[in-house]
């Protein structure tokens, strides 16, 4: 309570506002950030967003996407620095450890503003005054919605950009509304969302429906030559190299829900995607509601998130890693699949 009281204190003034996101922003993401810019700035506070990567143009609609500053660019690093260092409050949405925002986590470490965690993923780590944090909301939207309706008293703020940001991030990490995270309280917030001028088939649209050709193309090359299926180990997974890539153009978000294809085949249980970038292998796991695949990838790929639904990184090669990832599901059946805790060797 007294920090939120401070919170609130903090904002009660027009204040420079600087929000932030993690790495490769999905719908949560960018829609988080964006729908409480949109909101700050109907109460007179100067906001700036700034995302540590570029993000899928499907998500372009957005109100606001025009000004988010991406630091991964040359020409944004000065503005987006210097609007870092001016900052009275720092925003930190939808990541939970300061490594995830690459090199803007130091500088937010070191800053002398006031930082605020919105977040909804396991273990955070403890850098903010004001954390607003649970596991049990299905999107760090769904918490934005919450920490303006109810802790902040200001549902009649919400209108029809801020809503249709909030709106995307909840849809996207609920699966559509199929994931175990679907509670009865997404459904009464989305409910809020589409009466404040959120449009469903709209947002759908504008998110699932504006693939490119050569994206279809991708998904279908790797469907039929890039899917390893093992029934014995109730798993199945994508291996997708840079050469791949490279050869469909793949643009940033191309690769985005490729490994729930794998998790769809019946009877498996366990779904991973490796993708071959620059910096490494990028690991994106998925699993059925009984197995804590976050446990998996905190233990052994320097990953994390939900527990049917989490990341990890590789540095081996990407025939190594997926080795690797053979040889540790076969060693940890019973503890994946009986949602026992992992435990690393």
């Amino acid at each position: 309570m007294e920090a939120l009281a401070s919170f609130k204190k903090e904002l009660s003034s027009p204040k420079k506002i600087f929000i932030t996101t993690h790495v490769k922003p999905d719908a949560d993401a960018l829609g988080s950030s964006l729908g409480l810019a949109n909101y700050l700035l109907k109460k007179g506070h100067e906001v700036t967003v700034v995302t540590p990567s570029d993000y899928p143009s499907f998500l372009s609609w957005m109100k606001g996407n025009e000004s988010v500053l991406d630091f991964s660019k040359p020409e944004d690093i000065p503005l987006a620095s210097l609007r870092l260092e001016q900052a009275d409050i720092i925003f930190c949405l939808d990541f939970s450890v300061l490594d995830r925002v690459n090199e803007l986590g130091e500088m937010i470490r070191k800053s002398k503003a006031f930082v605020v965690n919105i977040d909804h993923h396991q273990d955070p780590e403890e850098f903010a005054h004001f954390k607003y944090w649970s596991t049990k909301a299905a999107a760090t939207c769904e918490l934005v919605y919450q920490l303006i309706v109810e802790d902040l008293g200001d549902k009649d703020a919400i209108d029809k950009d801020i809503a249709e940001c909030l709106y995307a991030g909840i849809m996207t990490d609920t699966g559509g509304f199929r994931h175990p995270n679907t509670t009865k309280n997404v459904h009464l917030v989305v409910a809020e969302l589409i009466d404040k001028g959120a449009d469903p088939t709209q947002i759908s649209n504008w998110i699932y429906d504006s693939n490119s050709v050569n994206r279809l193309k991708f998904i279908g090359f790797a469907i039929t030559r890039r899917l390893v299926v093992r029934e014995d180990l109730q798993t199945a997974y994508f291996v997708i190299s840079k050469k791949d890539l490279k050869k469909y153009q793949s643009q940033t978000g191309d690769t985005e829900g490729l490994v729930n294809y794998a998790l769809s085949l019946d009877g498996i249980k366990l779904a991973a995607l490796f993708s071959e970038r620059e910096d490494g292998i990028k690991i994106s796991f998925r699993s059925s509601s009984d197995v804590a695949v976050n446990k998996f990838a905190a233990s052994y790929f320097n990953g994390g998130g939900h527990k049917n639904a989490a990341g990890g990184k590789s540095a081996l090669s990407l025939k190594e890693t997926v080795d690797r990832f053979e040889s540790l599901v076969e060693k940890c059946q019973d503890e994946l699949f009986h949602s026992e805790p992992v435990t690393a060797s």
